[in-house]
Order: C-alpha cells, then structure tokens, then sequence
C-alpha cells in the first residue's frame, strides 16, 4: 500500500510538470549521458547544436538566444547529436553542424540508445519526475540572465596573455600528420543524408566552422576536412557565418578556446541567429 501510495504521488508530479523537467540521468557514467537524457526528456528545443569538444565548449548559458540547446559531445562526432536529433518525434527550428572536426565515426551505441523507438522508461519515470523536482530545486542549471552579470565582467577583461606554444605545437603535429579523408566523407555524406531527412520535416540545417587558431587553420588537416566539406555543401545559405574579432580570440591548448574566447563567439552565434530570425520573419 505504502508503495502504492508513493508511485500514485510521482504519477501525479509527472501529471503536474510532464516533460518541463530536466530529468536526472539514469547513469552517471559520464556529462554526455546527462546531457542527452536532458534533451530527450526536456521540451523540444528551438536551436540544437551538434559538433565536437570545440562546440561543447560554448556553453548554454553563454547564449542569449532563447531555447537553445548545446549536444556537442566531448571527444565526439557531430553526425552523433544530428542523428539523435534526427530520430525524434519532435524537432527544433534550427540545428547547427559544426565542421571543424569530422575524423570521427558516430557514436552507434549511442545513437541507438536514445532513439525515440528505444528510449522507453516509462515505468520509471514517475519516480524521476520527483527525483527531477527535487534537484530542479536544490539544483537548478544557471540561465544565461542568471550570470550576465559575470559574462560581461569577463569579456571585459583583456584577452589571456597565457604561453600556448608548446599545446599548440603538439596540436600542430598531429593535425599535419592525420589525413581525415575517409572518415570526413564518410561523415559529410551522413550528414547530407540526415540533413534532407530533417529538412523535409521542416528542420532548417546549417553548417558552421568554429575559428581556429592560424597555425591550425592552415594544418593539413584542416585544409582537407574544409575541402571536402565545401565541396559537398558548396551554397553560402547553408552555412551560418560567426562574425567575430579573431584578434581578441585565444586558445589555451592550441585547439579549444578559452572560457573568455568561448563567450564572445557565443554572443556572435546569437547575433547570426537574430540575424537569421529577422530574415525568415520579413519574407
């Protein structure tokens, strides 16, 4: 009886918030686990982003545009968030691919872990509705008005003078070494493919490259992935442009940017975005 009581409760806080919880994971094993399980179980977002480390890096509340998601998977493959998007019942506005790292393969396990078909928990997620309501108010992720205040005064100060020449050096070698060929085209044609399939649906897609430091901008690497990328997505209205001063840029290991960096790029994405908002409500 008493376990009956206490399901008929969680039944009725999942009555209550339905899916305008960010549900807890139902593994710790890792952030990707949490922030795909938010995702799936969260409303449907208006932007998504997909991309490697680099785009993880711009963290949601960095943007000021409203109902913006971040699936960027550390050490991952942008094909794996598109895919997961991809196989939704439900989908954003707008999904942003970042281009700037296509070596990997998508994560399957993944990608069929949290499938709309396989991601079933229906049994319990009554009990995560409560365990959701509880942490949402201990523990409650920061909104990007909620730390404004501490973005400004961050942007504000001059750009790091930290010595990166021995990350970057590293970086440089590998990405001289490395030919992504095979992997980038395979990866190019994935997300041509699911990138047709969410625009019948009327899920706009948009490619975008993340500013690199110049010694990696002009790596082999690079020069090949951009290549074979332009190649298969050649019209300009398919990428969305980031507009911002390089010169105030850094990148602490060579590859990713530093927090400072990752905020002023994240301001030019909205202002792209507000661009793009304002272009698609005049016509």
């Amino acid at each position: 009886m008493s376990a009956a009581l206490i399901f008929a409760a969680c039944g009725l806080a999942t009555a209550h918030f339905g899916h305008g919880l960010q549900m807890p994971a139902t593994t710790a094993r890792d952030g990707t686990l949490v922030t795909l399980n938010r995702y799936i179980d969260n409303p449907v977002a208006d932007v998504v982003l997909v991309g490697s480390s680099l785009t993880f890096r711009l963290r949601e509340e960095f943007f000021a545009t409203p109902g913006l998601r971040n699936l960027a998977l550390a050490g991952g493959s942008p094909v794996t968030g598109l895919a997961i998007v991809a196989n939704q019942r439900r989908l954003p506005k707008l999904v942003l691919v970042e281009t700037n790292v296509l070596s990997r393969a998508p994560d399957a396990a993944l990608i069929e872990r949290f499938s709309a078909a396989s991601h079933q928990e229906l049994f319990f997620r009554p009990v995560r509705a409560a365990i959701a309501a509880y942490e949402n108010f201990r523990h409650a992720p920061a909104t990007h008005e909620q730390v404004a205040a501490s973005l400004q005064q961050l942007i504000a100060q001059p750009p790091s003078n930290f010595d990166n020449r021995v990350y970057l050096a590293r970086a440089l070698q590998e990405r001289e070494t490395e030919d992504p060929t095979a992997a980038a085209m395979a990866n190019v044609a994935e997300i041509a493919r699911l990138s047709r399939s969410l625009e019948q649906r009327g899920t706009r897609v948009l490619l975008m490259e993340l500013p690199c430091e110049g010694p990696i901008e002009a790596a082999r690497y690079t020069r090949i992935t951009r290549k074979i990328v332009r190649k298969a997505f050649p019209d300009a209205k398919q990428w969305l442009s980031i507009d911002v001063d390089r010169a105030e840029l850094r990148w602490a290991d060579g590859v990713h940017l530093d927090e400072r960096s990752a905020v002023l790029v994240s301001r030019a994405l909205d202002e792209s975005l507000a661009k793009l908002e304002s272009h698609n409500a005049s016509r």
